[in-house]
């Protein structure tokens, strides 16, 4: 009787059985969908960004300016915007496997075609395309995790999901660096074709995979024993049950409430920043003096190495100190910082990759935080229905960054003033997180 806890400490060894059940389960969950949802993320965001890239050589091909090229690579996100929450409620209603497998069919099948443009509206349709086909994924993907995760895992789980864009940026630019400058009118093809092809087909086979791997919940997870799942559905139950009583429970009771908007004021600095990142970074270091196309591929990679290794840390602290608000400001004022630095050091290769990898470490590490709010604050159709609303408005901003980016560019043969007004907006951002997100209340 004496000896009933372990002598190392005074925790009881029920207490330390029931951890070691609860690590083991959650590892295998980790395992078993975060590995190929992980696969399908880097594939899908590789096949969104490779566009940044093949612009080298396209904008010539097809006769675009950086204004064009700017309107093209936001049109990508108007199906985006207005097909998130139907999607993402679709998902509710149908499982993430048939949306993941739709998603993934639709969007390798369009960039794939791409291969084959000719003119320049081709391209703005396929854009436009484009952002239907993956509208839902991400918010998708969101809500997916909350019926896996409880919050207190969330942001943990949440970075190593993101963690698919960093390794797309890592693996994507020295990839699609090699494409362009070895694969040249290869069987008559030009390079930026051999690119959208060969780095769009893997999608598709991803999206058949889906079909047969995925599982919708845990209750319908055979390689789950009957003890895990019910650790899995209690600790979600009981998150459930500890949400405030008056947390919106529809999707008009969410867009009634205010901290939906104030959410998509702070996620809207993650498509903001990642305008510079994902669609301007190659561009930005060749402007640096840098004219070798694989050079630029490797040197893109380097501020994701360093956004994705700064957010893991981020995310734990965040988890680990049950703290969103200030963390969240935190990032975003260091990507805004990294902004307005980036406008003074266009001509020094080295420090403008400094500067984008405070804007990476923005734009990795805020995504991780603030979608572990809304899952706090909604329940029902309203978790469905608000974090599509949240994505959607979030949204709004990366419609409007690449036009005015690529339309300053064009003018003025500068991204600086497009790149100050990015700072601002990332900066406000923080700032209404800070002050509109309860502290009471704040993701648990």
């Amino acid at each position: 009787m004496a000896h009933s806890t372990l002598h190392s400490g005074d925790v009881p060894l029920p207490a330390v059985a029931d951890s070691a059940a609860e690590e083991a389960t959650y590892r295998k969950i980790t395992l078993r969908l975060m590995t190929f949802l992980f696969l399908c993320w880097v594939l899908n965001y590789l096949d969104r960004v490779n566009v940044s890239f093949a612009q080298l050589q396209l904008k010539h091909d097809l006769g675009m300016s950086d204004a064009a090229y700017g309107l093209g690579v936001s049109l990508f996100f108007i199906g985006y915007i207005l097909l998130e929450v139907p999607s993402t409620l679709l998902l509710r209603r149908i499982g993430a496997r048939k949306t993941v497998t739709r998603i993934m069919l639709l969007w390798g099948g369009i960039s794939t075609a791409m291969a084959f443009m000719t003119a320049p509206w081709q391209f703005y349709l396929a854009r436009t395309l484009l952002g239907a086909a993956e509208a839902g994924f991400w918010p998708g993907i969101i809500l997916y995790l909350s019926y896996w995760y409880p919050a207190k895992r969330r942001a943990r789980i949440t970075s190593r999901f993101l963690l698919a864009i960093a390794v797309a940026g890592i693996v994507g630019g020295p990839l699609s660096g090699y494409i362009l400058q070895n694969f040249m009118d290869v069987w008559g093809f030009r390079n930026w074709q051999w690119l959208f092809f060969l780095e769009g087909l893997p999608a598709v086979i991803a999206g058949v995979v889906a079909y047969f791997y995925l599982i919708d919940r845990p209750q319908e997870a055979a390689w789950l024993t009957d003890e895990q799942k019910r650790l899995v559905i209690g600790a979600l139950e009981e998150e459930s049950r500890s949400k405030p009583h008056d947390a919106p429970s529809n999707l008009l009771a969410a867009l009634r409430d205010p901290r939906v908007y104030v959410i998509a004021a702070g996620w809207a600095t993650v498509p903001i920043c990642g305008t510079i990142l994902n669609y301007w970074t190659p561009t930005i270091i060749k402007q640096a003096g840098v004219s070798n196309l694989l050079q630029i591929g490797f040197m893109s990679a380097l501020p994701y190495i360093v956004g994705a290794i700064a957010m893991l840390f981020i995310a734990r602290s965040s988890d680990l100190r049950l703290e969103r608000r200030w963390h969240f400001v935190s990032v975003t004022t260091a990507g805004a910082a990294g902004a307005v630095l980036l406008t003074l050091v266009t001509h020094n290769w080295l420090a403008a990759i400094g500067c984008l990898s405070l804007v990476s470490i923005s734009y990795f590490a805020a995504a991780a935080i603030i979608w572990t709010i809304p899952p706090t604050y909604l329940k029902g159709t309203a978790a469905a229905g608000g974090i599509g609303v949240i994505s959607s408005l979030g949204q709004v901003g990366a419609f409007f960054a690449p036009i005015v980016l690529g339309w300053v560019k064009s003018v003025s043969g500068s991204f600086s003033a497009g790149i100050l007004l990015v700072a601002l907006f990332t900066f406000v951002g923080g700032i209404a997180v800070l002050l509109g997100v309860p502290r009471e209340r704040r993701a648990p």
